[in-house]
């Protein structure tokens, strides 16, 4: 009888611990929740089913531009399961110095921007926001280790809220591999 007893917790205890890993092992962003520019609360919980393109943005940079091409894209495919988050950051030479309202300003009145904009975090460094903790390390993303290069760095999620893609900030979100990307299904 002990044997048998034994034998089934043990049984128990290794079904439990791989369903505990497995649940350990998926990384996804849907258990954060961040602060937009206007200082409401996003829950990324929301976004489940879609593909998401986070991207780090800059008022202040060479690359500022891509905001026209972003706006496309989310143009394009927004009423296709597909979501762009903008997350402005000061990080590359202080090329996002203002304030979330003047940052919501500028893009609004400068490029027409309506996808998600988040408050300014930072996305490198010992202050780096959470979000870009995940994106950026495999331990919490699962895929990947990598360094958020410049303004305008992209990644890609898909529809799990599971990091697929990291793209050079000065690959164009028009790119054939961004948008072949976005419509594959």
């Amino acid at each position: 009888m002990k044997k048998q007893v034994f034998i089934f917790l043990l049984s128990f205890f290794l079904l439990l611990s791989s369903k505990i890993q497995s649940q350990e092992n998926t990384a996804n962003i849907y258990s954060f929740s961040v602060t937009d520019l206007y200082g409401s609360t996003f829950n990324f919980s929301s976004l489940k089913g879609k593909k998401i393109m986070i991207v780090n943005t800059a008022s202040k940079c060479g690359l500022t531009p891509q905001y026209k091409d972003l706006q496309k894209l989310y143009d394009t495919y927004k009423d296709q399961n597909f979501i762009i988050i903008g997350f402005p950051a000061n990080n590359f030479k202080e090329q996002e110095p203002g304030s979330n309202q003047e940052i919501a300003a500028f893009c609004k009145e400068n490029y027409g921007v309506t996808f998600p904009m988040m408050s300014k975090v930072a996305v490198k460094g010992t202050d780096m926001h959470p979000i870009y903790q995940f994106l950026t390390q495999k331990s919490k993303n699962g895929l990947v280790d990598s360094e958020v290069a410049w303004n305008f760095q992209k990644y890609l999620l898909n529809e799990n809220g599971e990091l697929v893609k990291v793209i050079s900030p000065k690959t164009l979100s028009t790119d054939i591999s961004i948008t072949s990307w976005v419509q594959n299904k």
